[in-house]
């Protein structure tokens, strides 16, 4: 109980910053420095970043590379990719090329609904809970009208409400289900303030309802939230091209490296051990973009998964055929994705990002992040079913052994061009910087 503080939250970042010294760094100066060092020298700058969260302390920084050369429904992207991963953007860029020559990649938005849901308890007659329902629709979109009043100016807003009995799970259990259009925001603030709205309704009519009994009348509102879950929000991505055009830098030949892939899909499709690897890897891309563009990748990765256990076990996101000559490999994904509001118009590198894409509307964007996800899980692909993932890999790590070893630029230099024929380990390559230094002596 000795590190317990009260009302952390009101004190100032220098004396967050000397609470943390004294309690976890025995008053080490230098963690103060350490943390400064990452703050920016712009003072509002610093105020905004300070801001986004609670209890900030300093900047977290994460590389913001970019991949070129993306051709997506015939014009030109350059896309932006914030991770710390080796290899990802490199990936990303080289598949870009490749399919860049052969048509490049094709969208599609398949449906662009987003729900919500008034979670509450029934203890009564479900006939007269739907009859109530039917009487009360009009007026819970009409108590919203000043929350949806500039959704629905811009082309959004509330499309359509559902009682769902849900019972058979938990007793007296039912939803409110709401269908959203929230254009080019994500809109979280939008739904869960409709969805509050629907509750008060819902809990003001229900004791002017002359049918329903003094009991049924106390209906018990749970929550109300919107759905990570978006699977009538779906986008479609795709490549494809004559077989004979699959000519990749392998040892395979086309027909080879078709077979092969279309093998290693079925393999992640059936088996769940590799398929949340497999996804893990399209995700790569996709969280990378979302990140650089100001969205958030824990709802997109939670939404995701579900929908890769939509059939009841968990399965591939990507999928391929080979029919009449023609390879095709495409990706369908529920994402919630926005351009305006949250972060998009406060985070400078989020703002620049956008720019990057030509202000994308939020449809875009969720078409932009579809491709980087496809195109990251073709390389990762094509990579494991010819020279191996770690070829790529190691080569990035042996970077990041080198900076930790605080190697100079002469040293990486001549240990680079060393690992091109010899196994890279921590291990190994600190034995041979060592060697390398010893014979300069």
């Amino acid at each position: 109980m000795k590190n317990k503080v009260e009302g952390f939250s009101k004190l100032s970042k220098l004396e967050k910053i000397n609470w943390i010294n004294k309690t976890y760094f025995h008053n080490n100066h230098n963690s103060y420095n350490f943390l400064k060092q990452y703050w920016t020298s712009d003072k509002e700058l610093q105020k905004i970043h300070d801001e986004f969260s609670e209890n900030t302390i300093s900047n977290f920084l994460l590389p913001l590379g970019i991949a070129p050369n993306f051709l997506i429904d015939g014009e030109d992207y350059t896309i932006p990719m914030a991770i710390e991963e080796s290899s990802v953007v490199a990936a990303a860029c080289k598949a870009a090329k490749f399919w860049r020559k052969r048509g490049g990649f094709k969208t599609k938005i398949i449906n662009f609904k987003k729900s919500g849901q008034v979670h509450f308890i029934f203890n009564g007659n479900v006939e007269k809970l739907n009859i109530f329902f039917l009487k009360i629709k009009k007026l819970l979109i009409k108590d919203c009208q000043k929350i949806s009043h500039n959704m629905t100016n811009r082309g959004g807003g509330i499309l359509d409400i559902e009682i769902l009995d849900k019972t058979n799970d938990i007793e007296n259990y039912f939803q409110l289900n709401a269908f959203f259009d929230t254009v080019d925001s994500m809109g979280a603030n939008f739904i869960n303030s409709c969805l509050e709205q629907f509750a008060k309704t819902i809990k003001r009519e229900a004791l002017e309802f002359e049918n329903f009994s003094v009991s049924e009348k106390n209906i018990e509102i749970i929550m109300s939230i919107l759905s990570n879950y978006v699977p009538e929000c779906l986008v479609r991505a795709e490549v494809s091209c004559p077989i004979e055009d699959l000519d990749v830098e392998s040892e395979l030949n086309p027909n080879q490296f078709a077979e092969k892939f279309k093998q290693a899909i079925e393999i992640a499709k059936t088996q769940k051990e590799r398929a949340v690897t497999h996804n893990k890897g399209i995700m790569n891309g996709i969280d990378s973009v979302i990140i650089a563009t100001g969205n958030d990748f824990r709802a997109i990765e939670a939404g995701v998964h579900a929908y890769a256990s939509k059939k009841g076990y968990y399965t591939s996101l990507s999928d391929v055929s080979i029919e009449n000559g023609v390879f095709k490999f495409w990706t369908e994904l529920p994402i919630s994705l926005g351009t305006v509001g949250g972060i998009t118009s406060i985070h400078p590198l989020v703002k620049w990002s956008l720019r990057l894409l030509k202000n994308p509307t939020g449809k875009d964007l969720m078409k932009i992040v579809a491709v980087a996800g496809l195109a990251q899980n073709f390389g990762a692909l094509s990579s494991l079913i010819s020279s191996g993932i770690q070829k790529g890999h190691m080569k990035m790590h042996l970077i990041n052994i080198l900076n930790t070893l605080n190697s100079s630029e002469d040293e990486k230099n001549k240990l680079i061009h060393y690992f091109k024929s010899n196994v890279v380990s921590f291990s190994s390559v600190e034995k041979e910087l060592l060697n390398i230094r010893n014979n300069e002596l």
